[in-house]
């Protein structure tokens, strides 16, 4: 298939690119910073020749938005809430326009959509849109609106030949430098990794495998439309995910960090505590639901996958011995 990629050279991006050329199909990325032959220049907010590459391609999976790792300031959540919103409305002025439209478009959106909870896990169907617990901040509600303004964008195209889905992605697990699970695997190795908060909420994921393998699942079961939760269907506690991925890299100490030492560490890497302390619990009920099989259900082998996969990558050697870990300098 001829698949587009608009906002595709970030984390989840490269994993899809990577995914799906491995899979066989003709790839093209739009970005504003083009770096191989497949890469297309667009700005993401309006017409230009990269609609050429919607014309007549089987699939666009638009992963086009700023990255939420950053502080919540006025200008960064106006950044946030503008890229989303005019890619996603460029994305549909173009499949509109086109002589011979995509079959499905699919759009990422994000399971921070739903409330932050401790209780019953969100689904698609039972799931609560916004709300929160007491303890939440209420600036939370902003990335809340922000997630609702995105799919709203999706709903709003005038694309009635285009089957369109949002995707409400939980974080994606994958090797790569700079991705959540190297942010986490770091943090770890420097005693970093204990329950933050006291550990309570929930974390949401996904294996970069299983994501590929979902987006591939949702381009070819013509029957699913509007949103699908890409989660693993076994969200953890934060202290448990974290002990999990301590056992994963042979073992360690994991120090706690409260509320207010989140806050400083948020702080000094310039991102929000709202991406620690959130309670994301997520499950798959309509991937699972058509008939979706993970590789991956649950974060133990996930961990484990990953971690080896970086250790053999980077020629760091795992000890998986209790408490002992041994590391190239």
């Amino acid at each position: 298939m001829k698949i587009v990629i608009p906002g595709g050279t970030g984390n989840v991006g490269a994993v899809l690119e990577r995914g799906l050329l491995a899979a066989g199909h003709r790839v093209i990325v739009l970005t504003r910073t083009p770096s191989r032959p497949h890469h297309m220049h667009w700005d993401g907010r309006t017409l230009g020749h990269w609609v050429e590459a919607i014309d007549g391609a089987d699939a666009v999976v638009n992963l086009a938005g700023r990255s939420v790792s950053c502080r919540y300031t006025p200008e960064n959540l106006k950044a946030m809430m503008d890229s989303r919103v005019d890619s996603t409305r460029v994305v549909g002025q173009a499949i509109a326009a086109a002589r011979k439209p995509p079959a499905v478009w699919l759009q990422a959106s994000t399971a921070t959509i739903y409330a932050h909870t401790f209780g019953r896990a969100n689904d698609e169907a039972t799931g609560v849109i916004g709300g929160t617990e007491p303890d939440a901040p209420a600036y939370w509600a902003k990335s809340i609106r922000i997630a609702q303004a995105w799919e709203r964008a999706l709903d709003e195209a005038d694309t009635p030949h285009t089957r369109k889905i949002a995707m409400r992605s939980a974080m994606t697990m994958s090797p790569d430098r700079g991705s959540v699970f190297d942010v986490l695997s770091r943090m770890v190795l420097l005693a970093l990794g204990g329950p933050i908060g006291g550990g309570r909420q929930y974390v949401s994921w996904i294996h970069e495998e299983d994501f590929v393998r979902a987006v591939r699942f949702l381009i070819g079961h013509t029957d699913l439309t509007g949103p699908v939760n890409l989660a693993s269907p076994h969200p953890l506690r934060q202290k448990d995910f974290m002990r999990v991925l301590r056992r994963a890299w042979g073992g360690h100490v994991g120090l706690p960090a409260t509320r207010w030492m989140a806050e400083i560490g948020a702080f000094a890497m310039r991102s929000d505590t709202e991406l620690l302390l959130k309670s994301r619990r997520v499950i798959p009920g309509r991937l699972e639901g058509a008939g979706f099989a993970f590789l991956y259900p649950a974060w133990e082998s996930a961990a484990d996958d990953l971690a080896r996969r970086v250790a053999e990558d980077r020629k760091w050697p795992l000890v998986r011995t209790p408490g002992i870990h041994v590391r190239a300098a």
